[in-house]
């Protein structure tokens, strides 16, 4: 009898699905539980989740909302290479990181795939996908912003058995050891996703020995349909039409670009395109992406403006569809260095955003920090003589939006719900000192409803010879703002030197030279403003003048309210009637 002649229990059918879904979350506490590096167990840079047995997505959690699709492409790339040739086994895990196909960022996310079989048949995979804080390459945290090649830039595993049938491949245990410069971290976070993924086929046959596989074949097919279903019924409430917008991926970080890049979006009742074509091609620097990578990024805003609180399956993207130029920005091919693809993919994912903000105001705000603003500094700790490595995000404003000012001190749209390194765990295990950490006011992003402010992070450096590779991308283009709001402010940071001298600003910067008591000051964008300033309610302007968003000057010229400094009385000046 075939699956859907078989009578379903739509009962039964929910407490499969939401079971799913479960060991989804399962899957994700445990890795996070028994990991070994902070940007894992603090920062929450890695995604896990379950796929059918062609690889469709059917639940994932993540900290990265960048990953989003990026298991579903691991686990075809799986299936091409060892399922077409019926060479997966029961305790197989295959390792992934190839930028390309399956892995689709950059080589430092390490993706993990383990075939499910029940009853002797492939029902499903478990998956997960986690910056690793080292896989080689030519400096310390592996990603790098002067990568000319891919070579450069770490150890490669081009979907490769870790596990067959069971048994460790040892071999490239020793290979992993001997190639990077902290292996502790790097293998405790690959035995940590190896105990994710076996926590996620134990809970699927436990379903399944609950249920039985046909319930569960059942299950996963409805959840991919109702996914459908529900993404079809919201682009019948947007705007139909083309929707146009460009922009710029400002460096390479080889000292070329800007690059230009362009989306025209198609939305009718049944589809959403996206095409990209006429954008730039790959360049010699490491911030191409590749297809994979701008599928996530156009996924991750195409959930913002359809429904983001649903779960996240493969059904919800069938009415999605993507149209790129070969060997692009977006779309690079072997050998094209990638270590800094998320500035690429953001880029993608902002020309939607622009393009669609003034026409759906209730789902897009303005202009968010728009980068990772990435962070890798390296030395010896000061107490223990030993290396350190910080590799981390930073946070920075989201932009106004109608009927609420931006978020403040918030990470990029795809990096997600992740956290960054609290000020005592920096502090303890690297060799710095954190003198600020601070929202940054700068007077920008002024609107009806005003941008959420960026931050100031201070490093100390407590030894000499530190190295700091910075990408603060979107560091010469301000933040747009939406109807009539203004511009928000640019990510730059600045090196303020123990002899007193200042240098910078700088917006990408490869290892950058330390010594001790050199500060490196970190300072992340205001986003954009939403609506005229002058329609901001004047006794909204005071309250920001006391929180110290504005000066009493910037009230008067961006907002045309005039405040007593003493006493904070105000008059609303002849501009605003």
């Amino acid at each position: 009898m075939e699956i859907n002649e078989t009578k379903i229990d739509p009962f039964t059918l929910e407490i499969v699905k939401d079971s799913l879904l479960a060991t989804g979350d399962e899957m994700f506490i445990a890795l996070a539980k028994t990991s070994m590096s902070p940007i894992i167990y603090e920062v929450l840079d890695y995604a896990s989740g379950l796929t059918d047995a062609k690889g469709q997505l059917l639940t994932q959690g993540n900290g990265v909302t960048g990953f989003i699709g990026m298991l579903s492409f691991m686990v075809k790339q799986t299936i091409k290479k060892y399922g077409e040739k019926d060479e997966l086994n029961p305790g197989d895990i295959i390792i992934i990181n190839d930028p390309y196909g399956g892995g689709g960022s950059h080589l430092s996310d390490v993706g993990l795939v383990m075939p499910i079989f029940y009853e002797d048949e492939l029902i499903a995979f478990s998956a997960n996908k986690a910056h690793w804080t080292e896989v080689g390459g030519k400096d310390p945290g592996s990603f790098t912003n002067d990568s000319r090649d891919i070579f450069q830039e770490g150890l490669q595993f081009p979907s490769v058995k870790l596990y067959d049938a069971g048994k460790l491949n040892e071999g490239l245990v020793e290979i992993i050891r001997a190639n990077v410069r902290f292996p502790d971290l790097s293998l405790g976070d690959m035995w940590a996703q190896v105990a994710a993924l076996k926590t996620g086929e134990r809970r699927v046959k436990e379903i399944c020995e609950k249920h039985g596989k046909e319930m569960i074949l059942a299950a996963i097919n409805d959840q991919l349909d109702h996914g459908e279903t529900i993404s079809k019924q919201e682009l019948t409430k947007l705007p139909k039409g083309t929707f146009t917008a460009d922009g710029y991926v400002e460096t390479d970080g080889l000292g070329n670009g800007p690059f230009p890049i362009q989306v025209e979006v198609t939305i009718d009742d049944d589809k959403f395109t996206c095409d990209f074509r006429g954008s730039s091609s790959q360049v010699p620097g490491p911030v191409n992406c590749s297809f994979t990578g701008l599928a996530s990024a156009v996924r991750t805003i195409f959930l913002a403006i359809t429904n983001p609180d649903q779960n996240v399956n493969d059904g919800v993207f069938r009415p999605l569809e993507i149209i790129v130029d070969e060997r692009s920005i977006m779309s690079a091919e072997r050998p094209a260095p990638t270590s800094n693809y998320f500035e690429t993919m953001l880029g993608c994912a902002d020309l939607i955003w622009k393009a669609l903000a003034p026409h759906i105001p209730h789902r897009l705000a303005a202009a968010h920090l728009l980068s990772v603003c990435s962070v890798t500094l390296s030395g010896l700790h000061q107490d223990t003589n030993e290396p350190f490595l910080i590799v981390e995000p930073s946070v920075g404003g989201w932009g106004g939006a109608d009927g609420q000012d931006g978020a403040s001190g918030q990470f990029c749209i795809l990096d997600g719900e992740t956290y960054n390194v609290p000020v005592e765990v920096a502090e303890t295990r690297y060799g710095v000192m954190l003198d600020e950490y601070s929202l940054r006011i700068d007077g920008t992003g002024a609107g009806e409803y005003i941008g959420g402010k960026g931050v100031i992070r201070s490093y100390r450096a407590l030894t000499d010879e530190q190295a700091a590779t910075i990408t603060y991308g979107r560091n010469q283009y301000r933040l747009w703002g939406t109807n009539g709001g203004f511009e928000g402010s640019v990510n730059e940071f600045y090196i303020h030197k123990a002899s007193g001298k200042v240098d910078g600003p700088y917006g990408v910067y490869p290892r950058y030279a330390l010594q001790k008591n050199d500060v490196l000051k970190l300072m992340t964008a205001t986003g954009g403003g939403y609506g005229n300033p002058l329609n901001r309610p004047a006794e909204q302007v005071v309250k920001d003048v006391k929180n110290e968003y504005y000066t009493t000057e910037e009230a008067k010229d961006l907002f045309g309210v005039e405040i007593d400094p003493a006493t904070f009385n105000y008059q609303e000046l002849d501009v605003r009637k």
